[in-house]
């Protein structure tokens, strides 16, 4: 039997890896998409949704969305919508299916080159259930964390084939897989590195055939191609923004950065009060913390390399885990954070490793060394397996995920304007209000805060202190074409039409891609009658972004005007088709497909049937809509649903003092009174 067992042993790890892993991460099937980069990674993105064709391939490979150049990340999005569409479940169980290959593979990894079987079991169940490596699986939009740590396994499997027996094929199987993994996150940029590390110990390939100098030799081409990918990167992102934001010095991310490296072994240590977003703390930072941490670092450092000669596996540890977190530690800034769990998923292996090995060798030869060991590795795992279990819940929607980071940090400006924007989304204005006044409480020069709260006062209706916001926004930026855009479209609601044409106009010389910018114009043009220039603005926003839903219905409004039904009923539609649960564009429809004579367009009963569901959407408290829904009824012939649903709606605008409407819907009740329906020409 147990020959038998030592014969399957490597099989049975490996399937109780996968087992447990797929037991405790299973959850993410009931998993929504975040409203943090899942909009512009998948279910907002055109060119994902377009599934995988010959354009947006050339689109994977050229754009600079999102800040990033990841061309396998974004084919593997458009696989994924193909396969499961906007249902989330489906996207996470992929990301779990990578995560469970990388447990696997890091295993085989470490399995084939030490031949320590639980060593390499421990190292891969904590990388398989660590709290802090639930970021990059649970987040639909880390898929590069899981993508690219797949085919850095992979290359490291092949390199570990070419090290027993060296030739071009097996050392351009390493060139592809790891120019895979560059094209899913650049973050294996230090790979080369690793594999270096790897020759020193467990290969041992330095100082017995091989020297230093042709080891680093024999990787110039992936050395070449890190290069590469580190021009495109920092392009990329200098391109999207992603280096746009606030700057500090070199002390200050030099000082972040060294606690950031004590920061992640801490939450290795004891994993809580883990969340999506740490607050870069600026030049509020510790001098004293800072000072404390460089010492711990470089004393460690120091007493790993006095060990070296008997202990080999602490320098490929520890090496590994300062070695990989360094092109996200914060030297460079990217992005707002001063540390973020993703970043761990592949560092922390470094650190497990340390402990897989440190661990039997300080136990030495005690005669209790084989029981304590099994019984701290049962504990750990099934600790850390409770732990990663309650950690995923927090990513189970947006809204539950932004309070849980507001629960465990303070003063989180991010967290902030990502729970207002949650909030906004749900329909809870005046909450989405209270969060963004948090963050601007935090940050009170911070643009995009004034920004969210100017068109939040926009949607309650208080335009003044809308207008405001956008004036504080363009005293700090005088060129900001988000304010400049945001306020026009305030004016507009305040009825300053030229004046909101003039800051409209100002926005798009400074930004004439500006789709939004172009929509605004066009509708306020609309209200001023000039309905050609207005529909050469919305074409415009279309053009740019052909999923605009809000321009499609603003250009359904102005051809309706101009007597194009047909196509005022196709930009209605389209606008439905983006966003189904709006009532707006779905009582323009139902209003065109009942009083029309077009024959092609003339359809009652669907009329009667959206103007119903605008009315459920809106609580049957607008009085147009139940205009909508009765002009509806009596196009069908149902005069008496026609004769009773004017009434109520007669009823509201006499609450709610609309004058003009009323009369015209008196006139129309006439009618229906009279057995005809109402119609246009």
């Amino acid at each position: 039997m147990n020959n038998r067992f030592t014969k399957y042993r490597g099989i049975l790890i490996c399937l109780s890896l996968a087992i447990v892993t797929f037991a405790v991460f299973y959850q993410m099937h009931r998993f929504k998409f975040i409203t943090f980069d899942d909009p512009d990674y998948v279910f907002e993105n055109r060119n994902i949704q377009a599934g995988i064709t010959p354009e947006t391939v050339k689109w994977a490979f050229t754009t600079s969305h999102a800040a990033n150049w990841h061309p396998v990340t974004w084919l593997s999005h458009m696989l994924d919508w193909r396969l499961f569409g906007s249902n989330a479940g489906g996207h996470h169980l992929t990301s779990l299916i990578f995560h469970i290959a990388n447990t696997l593979l890091l295993f085989i990894v470490l399995y084939q080159m030490t031949s320590a079987t639980w060593q390499s079991a421990f190292v891969a169940a904590m990388f398989a259930l660590h709290p802090m490596h639930v970021e990059s699986v649970a987040w639909v939009s880390e898929r590069k964390d899981v993508l690219s740590t797949f085919f850095g396994m992979l290359t490291m499997l092949a390199y570990l084939r070419y090290a027993k027996k060296p030739g071009i094929v097996r050392y351009m199987l390493i060139v592809l897989t790891f120019a895979l993994g560059l094209m899913s996150k650049p973050m294996l940029v230090t790979l080369p590195f690793v594999l270096l590390l790897l020759d020193y110990w467990p290969l041992s390939r330095l100082g017995s055939k091989r020297s230093l100098f042709y080891l680093i030799v024999e990787k110039i081409p992936l050395f070449v191609m890190v290069f590469v990918s580190c021009t495109v990167t920092f392009i990329f992102q200098k391109q999207g923004g992603a280096m746009s934001g606030k700057r500090y010095d070199f002390l200050v991310r030099f000082a972040n950065a060294i606690i950031s490296y004590i920061q992640y072994i801490i939450k290795m240590i004891w994993p809580v009060r883990l969340s999506y977003f740490y607050s870069h703390p600026g030049e509020n930072i510790s001098v004293l913390y800072a000072v404390t941490a460089a010492v711990i670092l470089l004393t460690v450092t120091i007493l790993i390399l006095r060990l070296a000669g008997k202990h080999k596996y602490l320098v490929t540890g520890w090496f590994w885990y300062i070695g990989t977190l360094a092109p996200v530690i914060g030297f460079v800034q990217v992005g707002a954070q001063a540390m973020a769990d993703r970043y761990s998923y592949i560092t922390l292996t470094g650190l497990f490793i340390m402990i897989a090995w440190g661990l039997p060798e300080l136990l030495g030869k005690w005669k209790y060394k084989k029981n304590v060991l099994v019984s701290f590795a049962i504990l750990i795992i099934f600790a850390m397996s409770i732990c990663t279990w309650f950690q995923l819940g927090y990513w189970a929607d947006s809204k539950t995920l932004y309070q849980h980071a507001l629960d465990v940090t303070t003063d989180n400006y991010t967290a902030n304007i990502h729970m207002s924007e949650s909030m906004r989304e749900q329909g809870n204005l005046d909450d989405s209000l209270y969060y963004c006044s948090q963050a601007i409480r935090i940050m009170p020069g911070a643009v995009r805060g004034h920004l969210r709260m100017g068109y939040l006062l926009r949607q309650a209706g208080r335009l003044d202190e809308s207008a405001r916001e956008y004036q504080k926004c363009l005293q700090a930026r005088p060129n900001d074409s988000n304010a400049l855009n945001g306020l026009g479209a305030t004016l507009s609601r305040q009825g300053k039409y030229d004046q909101a044409v003039e800051c409209l106009a100002k926005a798009l010389r400074i930004r004439p891609s500006y789709a939004a910018a172009h929509d605004n114009m066009g509708h306020v043009l609309a209200i001023q009658g000039k309905l050609d220039e207005a529909v050469v603005h919305l074409n415009e926003a279309l053009r740019l972004n052909p999923d605009f839903a809000l321009a499609h219905y603003h250009l359904g409004q102005v051809q309706m005007q101009r007597g194009e039904i047909n196509e005022a009923v196709a930009h209605f539609d389209e606008a439905l088709k983006l966003n189904p649960d709006w009532f707006e564009p779905m009582n323009g429809l139902s209003w065109l497909l009942a009083v029309s004579k077009n024959n092609t367009v003339h359809n009652p009963d669907k009329a009667v049937n959206l103007a119903m569901r605008a009315c459920e959407l809106t609580d049957y408290k607008n009085p147009e809509i139940l205009d909508t829904l009765a002009v509806a009824y009596a196009a069908t012939g149902d005069f008496d649903k026609a004769v009773e649903t004017v009434q109520k709606a007669l009823e509201l605008c006499k609450s709610s003092k609309q004058e003009d409407l009323k009369k015209e819907i008196e006139n129309r009740l006439a009618l229906y009174k009279a057995g005809e329906p109402y119609v246009e020409n």
